[in-house]
This record gives structure tokens, sequence and C-alpha cells, in this order.
């Protein structure tokens, strides 16, 4: 069973908490959403937390929109954790560390929304996979822009790590992410592009990726290299209409997928506890 807690009035949160209830209910999950104040949240994650019949757990954030709700990220025990956002898993995904055990059998959980995104590249082919796996990027340039620290600056890590030259951007300027020259490092390097700025990265990039939450920005399309992909995860239309005359392929919202990549974690997360249990410990569960 899958719990959600809902503990604000965010119209987005309360529009995601009720497409992951859609979603369950139309692909036989068991979901349970949970409204609480905020101010009892913590007492009701950590009940979660021992109840052996709560196989993963969510928390539809904004709730403090402080350093508090980094706290509550905290609290959530990492065999339920189907957003990644614990410090292991977050640990791992910056140090491109792929699963959680020795014997690479139980695989790291990635934040739901940036995971999301790299499915959908995915999907389009965007990743070549004549490559290796974990370099399937390689000659790639991607602008992502928004640095949040629940989903512009892990995407960046995650598809550098996959070898593209990521052009991370928000309002204090760009930061390239890679993996050096010929993706021969393990993990991903940053460096300040001073000066630079979105005219400076998008006319290099065949990926374009925006999610700023404001209805104010919209995205300068005239920047937007001719055939390149682009990909809106923001609540607000980043991307004017213009944008289909010149990319090759534009993807307006995401959060349909979000939900499949929750329920994809929820699985793992699964799979990940019956592959740690003895034999002994999985026949006495199953009754075998």
């Amino acid at each position: 069973m899958l719990v959600g807690f809902l503990a604000n009035q965010d119209s987005a949160a309360r529009l995601y908490a009720d497409w992951t209830n859609k979603t369950c209910e139309e692909n036989g999950f068991q979901f349970s959403l949970r409204e609480v104040d905020r101010e009892e949240l913590e007492e009701r994650i950590l009940a979660a937390n021992k109840d052996e019949t709560v196989d993963g757990i969510i928390v539809y954030y904004p709730i403090f929109n402080s350093r508090q709700d980094q706290y509550l990220q905290q609290l959530i025990d990492a065999g339920k954790d189907v957003e990644g956002l614990c410090h292991r898993y977050v640990f791992n995904m910056y140090q491109n560390i792929r699963f959680v055990d020795e014997q690479k059998l139980q695989k790291s959980i990635l934040p739901c929304t940036p995971l999301a995104i790299v499915k959908v590249l995915e999907y389009l082919k965007v990743y070549n996979t004549i490559l290796p796996y974990g370099n399937r990027l390689f000659g790639h340039s991607i602008t992502i822009v928004n640095r949040s620290e629940v989903v512009g600056r892990p995407l960046a890590a995650l598809l550098a790590n996959d070898g593209a030259c990521v052009y991370s951007v928000d309002v204090t300027g760009v930061q390239q992410f890679t993996r050096g020259e010929g993706i021969k490092k393990t993990r991903h390097d940053v460096v300040e592009k001073e000066g630079w700025a979105l005219e400076d990265c998008v006319p290099l990039s065949d990926v374009v990726i925006s999610g700023v939450p404001g209805q104010a920005f919209q995205f300068p399309t005239n920047l937007i290299k001719e055939g390149a992909v682009c990909i809106n995860f923001s609540t607000e239309k980043n991307f004017g209409p213009e944008v289909k005359d010149r990319a090759s392929i534009y993807v307006p919202a995401i959060g349909k997928v979000t939900i499949i990549v929750l329920l994809r974690n929820l699985l793992r997360i699964v799979q990940n506890r019956d592959s740690s249990l003895t034999s002994a410990e999985r026949e006495a569960k199953h009754g075998d």
C-alpha cells in the first residue's frame, strides 16, 4: 500500500494527489490519502514508518516552505521512500552510485520528476542505446532552466552522469555539469560559466527543458535550435505556442509520467525489500 500525506492547501499538490489516486485505482495499487495538519505530520510519518501494512510513503510538498521540509524528507524510512529524497538515495544519485548493496541486487531510488524526464527522453530515443549503459547521452548538450533541489539540480546530475553536457540555468547564472572530456570520470563535475546566460547555452542545446514556476516567465523561443526537443515540467506554460515551429518534438507536461514513475519506485522498493530477505524469511512471508 502507498500512503500519501497532504498537509497544505496547495492546488498543485492537491492535483498531484488526485492523479496519484486515479492512477493507483487504474493499475490495481492500494492508495491511502491522509489529510493532516502540518503540525501532526512528523508523528504521522513516524507511525507510517513502523506500519508493516505500508509499503511506500509520499508527502505532497510544500509543507512549511522552509528547511523544515528537508527535515521531513529525512524522516521517511529509506525502505519506504518512493520519492527518493532521503539522504541515502540523494547521495547515491549525485555520486552516480546505482545500487544500494554490494551484490548489486537492489537499485537505488531516484526522485520521481527527474526520473520521469529521463524516461521521456528514453522514449523519444534521445538516449543512444548503441552506447554502453550509463554513457547513452554522450554527444548531447542539454539546457535546463531550473536548479531547484527537488527537480532541476538532480535532473542536471542524472543527465550529466549519463554522459550529457548539461547547462543548468537559474537566476544566479549558468553552471555546466559534465563527466569531463570523453566522459572519463565516473561522476559529474560542476563548473560555473561566468557571464553566461540563456543566450549562450540554449543555441548549443539539442534538448531544452524548462520548469520555471511563474506565469511571468516565457522562454525566448528564438534562441532554440531548430529541431531541438523541448520539455516543460512546470505547472505553468513556460513555452509559447510558437515553440512548435522550432522544436522537432514538444512535450508540454510530464505529470502523468511522474505518477507512473512513482508507482515504478514503489515496486522497486518492494523488490529491494524482498531481495534482502533470506530464503527462510522469503518462504515464511509468502507461505511456501
